[in-house]
């Protein structure tokens, strides 16, 4: 496990499109969330500790940001050759245990996470109405283990800011999670390597 901060992609940048399988063997594009006020993208994967930490938080969030006409699309982009727990019949398993309302999209050519810059699970992407980025960073400042209960305030601002037509705090705290498993080869160019 390396401990990885976002990349902070920035503030402006226009959603990158995708179109990948959700775990109900449906195709999932950018495009079905044009009419969504708010768009949260969230890179995440099943075994992570950072992300089994806030799990249950993030399906709850969810439950209650899409009450408010915001949309969610989680994407898990682990190479699953070497992290077989990230399989897409995994993440079919988690969706359903978790309660997942939004789509949970398996990402295998890792081609989505790299327009997105993505670098660690969790990665939390918010763009506004016009799919331009507002906030990327962290959930809040729990970590696993670390006794700090988890509140996800900093997004829950960031996500009220935009679905009220307004422009979330400038000052992010990047993400911190688990390196996203990137297959052999398939390093992204930003990380300078």
């Amino acid at each position: 496990m390396v401990r990885t901060p976002s990349t902070m992609l920035p503030l402006g940048t226009a959603a990158p499109d995708f179109s990948l399988v959700n775990v109900d063997s449906q195709m999932v594009s950018l495009s079905d969330f044009d009419d969504a006020p708010a768009l949260l993208v969230i890179f995440m994967c099943n075994h992570c500790p950072y992300v089994v930490h806030v799990a249950d938080h993030l399906a709850q969030l969810a439950h209650e940001y899409m009450s408010r006409g915001a949309a969610v699309v989680g994407i898990s982009t682990n190479d699953v050759a070497n992290y077989p727990a990230d399989s897409p019949e995994q993440m079919v398993a988690e969706a359903e245990a978790r309660g997942y309302i939004f789509p949970y999209l398996y990402d295998e050519t890792q081609e989505v996470a790299q327009a997105y810059r993505a670098a660690c699970t969790p990665d939390f992407f918010v763009f506004d109405a016009n799919k331009k980025l507002a906030y990327r960073g962290q959930l809040d400042s729990s970590r696993p283990d670390s006794g700090t209960p988890v509140t996800g305030e900093d997004l829950r601002a960031a996500l009220d800011a935009v679905l009220a037509g307004e422009t979330p705090v400038e000052e992010q705290t990047p993400s911190l999670g688990c390196n996203i498993k990137w297959r052999s080869g398939n390093e992204p160019d930003y990380f300078g390597g």
